[in-house]
């Protein structure tokens, strides 16, 4: 197993309240790729105790899913089923949560928030959402390979941070002639105090036409849906976080009333927020508590401009 923990300084693993036989690390990217990208994690786990279990990805922002363990993980996104993924896939961004089948071993997810697929994909972020595809299709001949034989080559664990930051010092293509735009519209979202994201992006110079084809092309999702999965996002980490018992009766920020909450929930989980939060989640949460410690949110879906 490798060593849980990060190179954060001030991060105590054991804060993470991961469950026993597995195994986490949440690095930040290196100063000079943010906010480009934001942050690398790495999930191990016992084969002998996780085969077979279950476990939920949150809806968020694409990911680049690298896979080092003999057996594969088992997705659904929706209506689609994705058994036994490659070695190297993309999480295009997602609008529900995904339930998946682990069976241990080691694996790397690299947050591609919407600057990052200004910079790394030709293809519109909402051709490709809530869909999983082959790394390397998507991107030039070698790129993919290259990466996972950096990866496979590394400890797995401590090493993964700066074999990540290598490439991408390497292979990042240069700044995108929108990415002044797309910071603002990820500063907005990232908000508390943004709670409707079109009239938002008017006060700061973008037209409701402009944003829209930004988000559209980049962020996958029109801004009324990227606005409500920002605002649930952000309450239903709150309580996924929490170790205590939910408080079911408390009306989230940001909304009106409960039932407001629990139709964005049948939205985004396809469930209700109590049924959501009393499957077995330990991993899902140790992810989201993790990351929150290390990077300041539980999801990339709520970071902010990082400067």
């Amino acid at each position: 197993m490798i060593a849980s923990g990060s190179h954060a300084p001030g991060i105590r693993a054991a804060d993470f309240g991961l469950p026993a036989g597995t195994a986490m690390r949440i690095e930040r990217a290196a100063d000079a790729l943010r906010p480009v990208l934001s942050s690398y994690t790495v999930l191990d786990s016992d084969e002998a105790l996780w085969s077979g279990a279950s476990n939920w990805l949150l809806p968020g922002w694409a990911k680049i899913w690298i896979g080092l363990a003999a057996n594969s993980l088992d997705v659904k996104v929706g209506s689609r089923h994705y058994p036994q993924l490659g070695p190297a896939m993309l999480f295009g961004v997602t609008s529900r949560a995904m339930p998946a089948t682990t069976y241990g071993g080691v694996s790397i997810v690299i947050d591609v928030g919407p600057l990052a697929w200004a910079r790394l994909f030709a293809l519109s972020a909402e051709s490709l959402r809530d869909r999983i595809t082959p790394l390397a299709v998507l991107v030039p001949p070698g790129w993919s390979e290259d990466l996972v034989a950096r990866i496979a080559r590394s400890d797995r664990g401590a090493d993964i941070k700066f074999v990540i930051d290598d490439f991408f010092h390497e292979r990042l293509p240069p700044p995108h002639k929108s990415e002044a735009t797309l910071a603002r519209i990820i500063a907005l979202l990232g908000d508390e105090a943004t709670h409707d994201l079109s009239k938002a992006a008017v006060q700061v110079g973008i037209d409701d036409r402009l944003l829209r084809q930004l988000a559209k092309r980049y962020f996958g999702f029109p801004p009324k849906l990227l606005s409500m999965r920002t605002r649930f996002l952000r309450a239903l980490t709150e309580l996924l976080v929490d170790q205590g018992e939910p408080d079911f009766a408390a009306t989230p920020k940001g909304y009106h009333d409960n039932s407001h909450f629990i139709r964005d929930a049948n939205r985004f989980l396809g469930m209700t927020p109590r049924r959501f939060l009393a499957l077995d989640l330990p991993v899902t949460r140790a992810a989201a508590r993790a990351r929150a410690l290390v990077m300041g949110a539980a999801t990339s879906s709520l970071d902010s401009v990082i400067e």
